[in-house]
């Protein structure tokens, strides 16, 4: 299909039966501190906090009444299943939502609160997707694609014939989540259509980046494993015809890590009181990356808030990752002399910095390891108190891009454990749903004594633990072949300098 053909379907969408025009907002604050005009498309402010109803309800409402008389299936972790269930309940139609075991109940009983029957299957958007295609064929329902379908993508499309017409102003540049590539493409085949010249920017998590590593190749990649943290977003193929679109009309992906998602929470919130979900706010965060790679000051970059179904329980998470994503947070390794006025010839140093965190336990009678946190205004200031440290005597090693510190590690500082013979270290993911971590216990008691447990839970889809083991080197090739066996990903950790310095 043609960018013409997708020019006239998405002029000629159904959208507005459910949808409305999001407005087009400036983010003053955002705004000053990155030395750019940011606008925010507020889809968070749809009614059901996504824009996944637009391209749900142009597909169904197209549909032959033969078939949307039989019914609807979907496979969803939420966005896509809230629009598919709100399409259904505007056509009268039954809708089936098939949702991974692992979807938050908040999102099973908004589907459900709209009169569509959900199944649960799978611990991943993947078995469910599968299952859900099974279900259509053996009962004869309808498939909506949550994004690899035209109907859906010229939907999802309607988004930039309406910031087109917002803002008749010179546009830099559009930033766009991506996950299977719905939004992006419709939004890019409208826009390159009209105004060839602004540039079309994707964003994608570091660990769910399908879309960039497909560009990259020049063919869809499948992904083994996705990060569920932007869950909006967790895709491990994008779409044929999606893939087709941004070949010929995205000019560019940028990829963001979790830290900046947070951080683009956090600048959202400070403009605008909403707190969107980590899917939602990636258009920010990569608009904040985009302006300082290539140095822009005094462009118009308007970004898309594409959600605001955010798990309540992950707050906690995303409030401690703000700060490092923004670098106002700088997490720091300093080793100081284990005698009386260590400490206060430290904090002095410190100045009059906040200390945002400060763990320290007894272990050398020589050296003491001090693991702190303290905020800064940005990266340079964290490069300047290291110098300042190392220049008073005090081995200092930073900490704040350390996945191991920040997850783990800051929350076990405890001391060495020099009695644990043979240990190692490890770092392993499961499916986060009731029971799974008695589940994951279970499964590692097999003769192998434990010497370090932690687990958080940070409101995700996937559960991470950090695991201490003491293996004798003899025996692993038998530790191997145990992890094979024990099927939940897993990173040996052992070598991380945060280990190595507090707990090894």
């Amino acid at each position: 299909m043609t960018s013409p053909d997708y020019l006239k379907r998405i002029l000629s969408t159904r959208v507005y039966d459910v949808a409305i025009e999001t407005p087009l907002e400036w983010a003053p604050q955002l705004s000053k501190r990155i030395a750019n005009r940011v606008l925010i498309k507020r889809e968070d402010l749809q009614s059901v906090f996504s824009f996944k109803l637009r391209g749900a309800y142009n597909k169904m409402v197209h549909l032959p009444p033969a078939l949307l008389k039989k019914g609807v299936i979907a496979a969803s972790a939420g966005n896509h299943a809230q629009g598919v269930a709100l399409a259904a309940q505007t056509l009268k139609c039954k809708a089936t939502i098939v949702m991974p075991v692992t979807t938050p109940q908040i999102k099973i009983d908004a589907v459900l609160e709209r009169g569509a029957r959900v199944l649960l299957h799978g611990d991943s958007y993947e078995e469910a997707y599968q299952h859900a295609l099974g279900v259509a064929k053996n009962k004869k329902l309808t498939f909506v694609h949550p994004y690899d379908d035209p109907y859906v993508i010229a939907g999802q499309g309607t988004i930039g014939m309406e910031l087109l017409r917002q803002h008749g102003e010179p546009i830099h540049a559009i930033f766009v989540p991506v996950g299977g590539g719905g939004l992006i493409a419709g939004i890019a085949a409208y826009v390159k259509s009209l105004r060839p010249q602004i540039k079309i920017i994707g964003v994608e998590p570091n660990d769910a980046d399908a879309m960039y590593q497909s560009l990259q190749s020049g063919q869809r990649v499948k992904l083994e494993q996705v990060g569920l943290f932007a869950d909006g977003v967790a895709v491990k193929q994008v779409g044929e015809e999606t893939f087709r679109l941004c070949q010929q009309y995205v000019d560019e992906i940028i990829r963001v890590d979790t830290s900046a998602m947070c951080a683009a929470i956090k600048d959202v919130f400070t403009d605008t009181r909403v707190i969107l979900e980590a899917a939602g706010a990636l258009s920010i965060a990569g608009a904040k990356a985009y302006a300082k790679q290539y140095g822009l000051r005094g462009k118009t970059l308007i970004t898309i808030a594409s959600g605001a179904n955010m798990n309540f329980d992950r707050l906690r998470f995303i409030a401690e990752e703000a700060e490092l994503g923004e670098d106002r947070e700088a997490i720091l390794a300093v080793t100081i002399p284990e005698k009386p006025g260590s400490f206060r010839t430290f904090c002095e140093l410190l100045g009059p910095r906040n200390v945002t965190e400060f763990n320290y336990r007894y272990d050398d009678p020589g050296l003491a390891r001090v693991f702190v946190g303290v905020q800064v205004k940005n990266r340079e200031e964290t490069s300047v108190l290291i110098r300042t440290l190392e220049k008073a005597g005090l081995a200092t090693q930073d900490l704040s891009d350390n996945d191991l510190a920040k997850l783990h590690v800051r929350h076990t500082v405890g001391g060495h454990a020099h009695s644990a013979k043979n240990e190692i270290l490890y770092r392993f993911e499961f499916p986060e749903r009731p029971g799974a971590l008695i589940q994951f216990l279970k499964s590692m008691s097999l003769g192998w004594n434990i010497s370090l447990f932690h687990y958080r839970n940070h409101g995700a889809d996937y559960g991470r633990v950090l695991v201490g083991m003491q293996v004798p080197s003899k025996q692993k090739i038998q530790f191997k072949a145990f992890l094979a066996k024990v099927g939940y990903p897993h990173y040996e950790e052992t070598h991380n300098p945060a280990y190595q310095l507090f707990l090894g």
